[in-house]
């Protein structure tokens, strides 16, 4: 097995962002997607980042960013069922799958649809490697923008062990050709610690706590001190 030259990031883009991808392989790609956040630790990482911010009633507003199907918050909300969540994608085909507790909004992160300071806490899961390098500290000082609490970014790590694994086992996990495809592509686009801890000082952000987290994801939040 030839290994990839993982030092920085990829450039190469996935099949769902360059658009053209049938509906059917669409609707298989966010199941793989739900899938992985399942059984590879994507709810469990939201949920552990999300529960300190929660105030006792659970009622806070939150805005996940490119939200897909909005599997992670609306498993948030089977349990606190307070939050008032909002979703937001650049794709209505994405949309037409999100469940009915989350408000759905079309929108650009670049030119999002909201006032500053609109949620008391802002969250993207899997959505910042989807970002060229040049884009991801213009998108987290938006992102910053609309949030009175905190930031919240919950991505993968990139290392040759989850390619390796990829490469072996993603042909065997998912049903669409297209997960295969772009969730090897996912990785080598993902980002190191030090790289996501720069895009948020790049942007102006107070410097995030980023941790690693299994099996490989990265988990940074930025908390406002000001009121």
């Amino acid at each position: 097995m030839k290994f990839p030259d993982l030092r920085e990031r990829s450039r190469e883009p996935e099949l769902l962002d360059l658009g053209g991808v049938p509906e059917a392989e669409v609707e298989a790609s966010l199941a793989d997607i739900r899938f992985v956040n399942t059984w590879l630790g994507g709810h469990r990482t939201f949920e552990r980042l999300l529960r300190p911010l929660l105030r006792a009633d659970g009622a806070i507003s939150l805005l996940d960013v490119g939200c897909g199907s909005a599997d992670l918050p609306a498993r948030l909300l089977e349990r606190h069922g307070q939050l008032r969540v909002v979703g937001l994608d650049l794709k209505p085909t994405h949309l037409r799958h999100t469940p009915p507790q989350v408000r759905r909004v079309a929108g650009d992160v670049f030119a999002p649809p909201f006032a500053e300071r609109s949620f008391d806490v802002v969250a993207c899961s899997l959505f910042l490697h989807h970002l060229d390098s040049a884009d991801v500290s213009r998108a987290l000082g938006g992102l910053w923008r609309l949030a009175r609490r905190a930031l919240v970014v919950n991505d993968l790590r990139r290392a040759q062990v989850p390619h390796a694994f990829a490469r072996l086992v993603f042909p065997r996990l998912f049903r669409s050709p297209v997960s295969v495809h772009d969730g090897l592509v996912s990785i080598r686009r993902s980002f190191t610690p030090r790289e996501l801890r720069a895009a948020f000082v790049d942007a102006g952000l107070p410097e995030p706590e980023v941790r690693r987290v299994f099996p490989y994801r990265l988990a940074a939040l930025a908390v406002r001190r000001e009121p």
